[in-house]
């Protein structure tokens, strides 16, 4: 019964179709936490915890950014209250205003010099820090330590939240390559069953594959992170799947004329096993990825043979041939390298 409970929050996918839903609560309860803990006990400046706790994972939601992006921000902030603190405490001692704010403005002019460029953000938020905690210098010194304890709390409970209920980048990876894949399938059959390439929905359909592209680009680096698939392999995968995109924008503009009845007739029966095999394995790699059944991956196909590629074109339709070849063989590449990395992006 608990299993069936809690099926819907460990289920893979519906993590993914409802992330920013778990983000938001996960998010929420973080913050009901941190005012709970702070007001239970009594902490002067409480509110400081919450808004650490919003600063730290608010804007994350994927497992693979969480180590580095909190641990970027958690030493920016405690950068940024320990110099608060020095400044709060020789503000109290030599009761020097000007000499107080020529130092902010020093360390903040630093900080912001080094916020240009790589870690800026750790730079930025340890500036921003430094006024949190120290306000214009004049904050007693008890106020600088207290909000600094209020900081530890908050980078503290944050990381305990961040880890609950993670939502993997490899989901979001694995779906939309998933959706892609049959996206080409798609816009294959239209393509080998003469339906018109210039109306909306092919058009649609070619505009949503560029887009998901450009979203798998961006996830590849966490993705990497979170499951130790090297970036080299995710990008062999992307360049096949941008070869597949890439062919098929080169087949809908060079098939034949769909007027031409027995041009057509002849193709489809001449190239009837490839047009199996390249439905059959962008189907299969799309579930694959959707379910974590992996082991369809490694049933055997057979693929065409590379001399058929090398044969001389006398026509275009001996090209087109040649093209939906080299299209069936490199989905077969792609489903090999998913083969080879299921290991770790099927969890």
């Amino acid at each position: 019964m608990l299993r069936r409970l809690l099926r819907p929050l460990l289920d893979p996918y519906r993590r993914y179709r409802h992330a920013k839903l778990i983000h938001a609560v996960r998010v929420s309860l973080g913050l009901l936490a941190t005012i709970l803990l702070t007001t239970g006990i009594h902490l002067p400046h409480g509110e400081w915890a919450s808004v650490t706790m919003l600063v730290v994972i608010g804007g994350l939601q994927h497992h693979g950014n969480i180590g580095k992006k909190a641990a970027e921000r958690a030493i920016g902030t405690l950068i940024g209250a320990g110099v608060g603190l020095l400044l709060v405490a020789q503000q109290a001692w030599l009761g020097m205003p000007w000499l107080t704010y020529f130092a902010m403005s020093v360390v903040c002019g630093f900080f912001s010099y080094h916020a240009i460029g790589k870690g800026g953000y750790t730079a930025l938020l340890s500036a921003i820090t430094v006024f949190i905690v120290a306000g214009h210098g004049d904050n007693p010194v008890t106020d600088g330590l207290w909000r600094g304890v209020d900081i530890l709390i908050g980078i503290a409970l944050a990381l305990a939240f961040s880890f609950a209920l993670p939502l993997y980048a490899v989901y979001s990876w694995r779906y939309n390559l998933a959706d892609s894949l049959r996206d080409c399938a798609t816009i294959y059959g239209r393509i080998i069953n003469g339906q018109p390439v210039s109306d909306d929905e092919h058009l649609k359909l070619m505009n949503r594959l560029n887009t998901v592209m450009v979203q798998l680009r961006s996830l590849m680096p966490s993705v990497s992170k979170e499951v130790k698939i090297s970036m080299t392999e995710l990008d062999a995968i992307q360049r096949n799947l941008r070869m597949c995109v890439s062919t098929l924008e080169i087949l809908g503009n060079t098939r034949p004329d769909a007027n031409d009845p027995d041009a057509m007739a002849h193709l489809q029966s001449s190239l009837k096993a490839e047009h199996r095999q390249i439905r059959v394995q962008l189907i299969g790699m799309a579930r694959a990825l959707k379910t974590g059944a992996s082991q369809r991956l490694n049933r055997p196909i057979d693929l065409p043979v590379n001399s058929s590629l090398e044969a001389p074109v006398y026509n275009p339709l001996d090209g087109y041939r040649l093209l939906i070849r080299q299209f069936a063989l490199n989905i077969g590449e792609m489903r090999q390298r998913l083969a080879k990395t299921a290991p770790r992006w099927s969890i």
